[in-house]
């Protein structure tokens, strides 16, 4: 590698040198040489006499003509060759993908809303006063008779809530009691033939008939002797007026119980 530089260098300064010559032989070939004789020298002075000299013309030569060379050709220098390299490839780089965002959402604003009115405060008025009114008097109170109808219920429908094929039931005794507190009350009366019985207490009113109830006692049927609940008759039934109003009016307030009913017991057979 150093061999062949060195070559180059060398070559290189033999070019230079060639183009110098040649260019001091151009310029050498190109100046005409003067071609005016000489001008005459002037004559020497002698003291006391003046000699009159003609002047001696110069021997005349011919003009020189410089010699004519060829011109030098510079030598030409072999085509240096770069050295060969193999060719540079661009680095490959992916393509650059552009940054992705997401998307922008809008800014989310609670829905305004709308400017309240102003309260407007009704005006102030003095609180009225309730009419007076005259006073009231207390409910009359009066007597109480309560009402009622027992009956035997059919065998075949024993230890069923239902009156179908019963029929009523004379003799049987019933009671009403009354836990008032004041005056306890305590009243038996027995039913007619049509299973109707009727109380009516001396010193019962109005004022405290709801502390008052009605019960079934006993049955003078010994086929038909159990009690049964039918209208609360066992366990008690309450007073509760009377929807139909009487077709004359009576002294009393009337209250209505039952029906109620008593039924054959078990060991008792039924006969069809």
């Amino acid at each position: 590698m150093a061999f062949g530089l060195g070559k180059v260098l060398v070559l290189l300064v033999l070019l230079c040198s060639s183009f110098t010559v040649f260019s001091d032989s151009v310029g050498i070939a190109k100046v005409p040489l003067p071609v005016h004789p000489p001008a005459p020298a002037p004559a020497p002075h002698h003291k006391g006499h003046h000699h009159h000299h003609h002047p001696t013309p110069p021997p005349s030569h011919p003009p020189v003509k410089p010699p004519s060379h060829p011109p030098v050709k510079p030598p030409t220098p072999p085509p240096v060759k770069p050295p060969s390299h193999p060719p540079v490839k661009p680095p490959s780089h992916p393509p650059a993908k552009p940054p992705s965002h997401p998307p922008a959402k809008p800014p989310s604003h609670p829905p305004a809303k709308p400017p309240s009115p102003p309260q407007v405060k009704p005006p102030s008025h003095p609180p009225a006063k309730p009419p007076t009114l005259p006073p009231s008097h207390p409910p009359i109170r009066k007597a109480v008779g309560v009402q009622g109808v027992v009956y035997c219920k059919s065998c075949k429908y024993r230890g069923i809530g239902t009156l179908l094929g019963a029929s009523p039931l004379a003799g049987a005794v019933v009671k009403l009691q009354c836990n008032n507190t004041k005056w306890g009350l305590v009243e038996q009366t027995k039913t007619d033939k049509n299973g109707y019985f009727f109380f009516k207490p001396s010193k019962l009113t109005t004022a405290a008939f709801h502390k008052c109830k009605v019960f079934l006692i006993s049955s003078p049927l010994v086929t038909c002797s159990v009690p049964t609940n039918l209208g609360s008759g066992a366990s008690g039934a309450i007073l509760i007026p009377s929807l139909k109003p009487p077709v004359k009016p009576l002294p009393f307030q009337l209250f209505t119980v039952g029906p109620f009913a008593f039924e054959p017991a078990k060991k008792v057979p039924c006969h069809h």
